[in-house]
Order: structure tokens, then C-alpha cells, then sequence
């Protein structure tokens, strides 16, 4: 890239598969730069193994639960990262995870491929609607905001948000600073959009799951292990709640036995949240430059606050 006037060796595993862990601990020996996936862990071994050289690591994610931010502080490694480029296509799939959910829209289709369908019945397939509803978005962040911008013109009438503290920026959808309980209690749809952090890691578990309605739908975009999928089904397959869509689980790919999978009021995607030709190409250039700026020792377009 002129822009940083740097030429680079780059040792690249050219698959779509994720590198085996020892092809990266061997791969990674002695690198100025690393360039890597959310299946990436990036742990004190990986840095270990790179070694006294290692100057930036760039992730081609918003997350970074993957990498163990205390060690790369500790070294002094700068962290590159890619938000804001894909918040648009992840509340884009969150609202379009929610609908599917809520209107059972792939239980219609399987019941058109398998015979259901017949004649027409009053409540076959109903599901809940957006207007006139209440919505509560745990973390009102880039992307919590995002959703709740694209969910207020379906008619929604309140809309809570919970997290560390009041954000201004919620005034711009009239969103209510509201506790936790008091959130999952009053929301026909839980949208959560929270990071995962050792505060958030099993949030969503039995006791948040019994003070929901009855009727509520549960969406979950942000990251898999902020959910305890065995409470998720007990409350899912016993009717304490109405529905869920995930497009995160725990571990992904989730296996095709899981129990949650046996569910027809679970909708499961495979986090394809930032899922767009667009948003991918993009994503990839910010995290391309965030490398260089590192190695080069510039100002990074996009670079994690550590």
C-alpha cells in the first residue's frame, strides 16, 4: 500500500478453513504483524510464539473476545480492529433474524415443501408483531443502536436499552434507560446487542429467562457465550418464553445434534451478522491498513483503545 510506503513478507494460510493451531504457532515465529479471524485465538502462547518483533495485531472483526487484551497490553502490541464498517449489515440481519422469528418464517416454508399447508385456518402460524410493542436492546452500543433506529418505523411503542450507563445518543430513538429486570420483564422482544465481557458471559440464563413474558421473542447477535443455551432451551421447549433467534452460539458451528436445533421456536443462523460482499470487502481493506499502520508505526484508521 503507498499510503504507508512499507513492502511486506507475508506468510498467508490460503484456506477458508481455519489454521490449525500448530500451523499457527509455527506460522506466527518471529512476525512483525499478525492478520487475524475472529477463529483465531489469539492467547499469551500465539504472542509468546511470535515473539519480541511482534508490533500489531489486526483483526478482521468488531469483537476481540478472541484476543487476550491484558497480554498484548502487557507487550505493547497495538490492536486494529473493524467497527462501525459493519454495523449497517448486522442490524440489518438482526432485524431480519427478529421477523423471521417472530412470524415463524421458516416453519412456513417447510411447511409449504412438506404438505402442511392445506386450508386456511384463523391461527395456523400465527406469530407477534412489531407494532404496538415494546422492545429492549441489551447494550445500546454501534450496532444495539443501529437495530433500534430500523425497528422504530415498524410501529414499536416503547423502546428500553440497558447497559453500564445512560447514552445520550438514545434520544435519537426514544429509548429509555432502564434496569436489567426491568427490561426483560416489560419487552415483548429482547434484542441482545451487548460485547461479551466477563460481566456479560452467561447473562442470559434461567433467571433472566423467567422474568421475560411469556409471549416475548429473544434475539441474540452480539456472541454466543453471553446466552447458557441449556437454560435458553429449557425455557424455549417448556413455553416460559414464545421464541429465539440466534445468529451466535456456543461453540460455532454449533453440531447438528444440539438440542436447540430439534426446536421449532428456534431459529438458528450461522453468524453471518456482517454477511454482505459489500461489508466483507470493506471490512478486509480497514483490516489490511490497520496492519500496515502498525508496522509502519502511523496512526491506525481503526485501532482498539487497550
Amino acid at each position: 500500500s503507498s499510503r504507508y510506503g512499507t513492502a511486506c513478507k507475508v506468510s498467508l494460510w490460503d484456506s477458508d478453513e481455519p489454521i490449525p493451531r500448530t500451523d499457527l504457532l509455527q506460522g506466527v515465529s518471529g512476525a512483525h504483524g499478525i492478520l487475524c479471524l475472529l477463529s483465531d485465538r489469539i492467547d499469551a502462547e500465539v504472542i509468546n510464539a511470535a515473539g519480541p518483533n511482534l508490533k500489531v495485531i489486526s483483526t478482521l472483526s468488531v469483537g476481540f473476545d478472541h484476543l487476550a487484551v491484558g497480554e498484548i497490553k502487557k507487550r505493547g502490541v497495538r490492536v486494529g480492529y473493524t467497527p462501525d464498517v459493519l454495523t449497517d449489515a448486522t442490524a440489518e440481519l438482526t432485524v431480519a433474524l427478529l421477523l423471521a422469528t417472530a412470524r415463524r418464517i421458516p416453519e412456513g416454508v417447510e411447511e409449504v415443501k412438506n404438505g402442511g399447508w392445506s386450508s386456511w385456518k384463523p391461527l395456523w402460524l400465527c406469530g407477534y408483531g412489531l407494532s404496538g410493542s415494546t422492545v429492549g436492546v441489551i447494550g445500546l452500543g454501534r450496532i444495539g443502536l443501529a437495530i433500534a433506529r430500523r425497528l422504530k418505523p415498524f410501529g414499536v411503542k416503547r423502546l428500553l436499552y440497558s447497559g453500564r450507563t445512560s447514552k445520550p445518543q438514545a434520544a435519537e430513538v426514544d429509548g429509555e434507560f432502564a434496569s436489567l429486570d426491568r427490561l426483560v420483564s416489560e419487552s415483548d422482544f429482547v434484542v441482545v446487542s451487548c460485547s461479551l465481557t466477563p460481566e456479560t458471559q452467561g447473562l442470559c440464563d434461567k433467571a433472566l429467562f423467567s422474568k421475560m413474558k411469556k409471549t416475548a421473542v429473544f434475539v441474540n447477535t452480539s456472541r454466543g457465550a453471553v446466552v447458557n443455551q441449556e437454560d435458553l432451551h429449557e425455557a424455549l421447549s417448556s413455553g416460559r418464553i414464545a421464541a429465539a433467534g440466534l445468529d451466535v452460539t456456543t461453540p460455532e458451528p454449533l453440531p447438528t445434534d444440539h438440542p436447540l436445533l430439534k426446536l421449532k421456536n428456534c431459529v438458528i443462523l450461522p453468524h453471518i451478522g456482517s454477511a454482505t460482499y459489500s461489508t466483507r470487502g470493506i471490512m478486509a481493506e480497514l483490516c489490511a491498513n490497520n496492519l500496515l499502520a502498525g508496522l509502519t508505526g502511523s496512526a491506525m484508521p481503526s485501532e482498539l483503545a487497550l
